[in-house]
């Protein structure tokens, strides 16, 4: 993890192979499809976060398979495994708006419901927080060139008002997460 206990771009891939298997035994060679077809929708094709081996999470202890061998060996989650998702699942966000953090908010939102509750609670609070802090600091750029002309402050509306609606779903989906838990 980085200095600030987020995820770095191999931590993401290995979240999101280790939760992948949480949710069910799968074929090695199924295994590496949908961790690709998942991460290069969120963020797109890229080499940089593709590189994790599988191979390494089997050594680690984290995956073993049980039955058949190569792609067709049917891999399934060990408990160090779980141990290590939800370590992984609990790590802070960045602060700024970036491909990362957005695959990483992906994967808390595929994988927040193999939290126990009170796990799930603190993640809730969590992306929420966040989003509020990115919030203030857009609207106090906003502010800053209030008087500014071009387009700047038009865009900023815009994506302040995208913000704002996405605070308001989070805050609802925390709070339905409160009133069941």
């Amino acid at each position: 993890m980085f200095a600030d206990n987020t995820l770095t771009p191999k931590e993401a891939i290995r979240l999101c192979a280790l939760g992948s298997l949480a949710l069910g035994p799968v074929t090695y060679g199924a295994l590496a499809i949908s961790i690709r077809h998942f991460v290069s929708r969120v963020v797109g094709p890229t080499t940089e976060i593709m590189g994790h081996s599988i191979e390494l999470l089997k050594y680690e202890g984290l995956v073993e398979a049980v039955e058949g061998s190569g792609d067709d060996a049917l891999l399934s989650i060990t408990d160090a495994g779980r141990e290590e998702m939800r370590l992984l699942l609990m790590a802070n966000l960045r602060e700024s708006s970036n491909e990362l953090n957005k695959l990483v908010v992906a994967l808390k939102f595929r994988f927040l419901h193999l939290l126990d509750v009170n796990d799930r609670l603190i993640q809730a609070d969590l992306l929420v927080e966040v989003c509020e802090r990115e919030l203030a600091r857009m609207e106090d750029l906003r502010q800053h060139h209030a008087g500014d002309p071009g387009y700047l402050v038009p865009w900023l509306d815009h994506d302040l008002s995208l913000m704002e609606k996405h605070l308001d779903w989070l805050t609802e989906q925390r709070n339905k997460l409160y009133e069941t838990a």
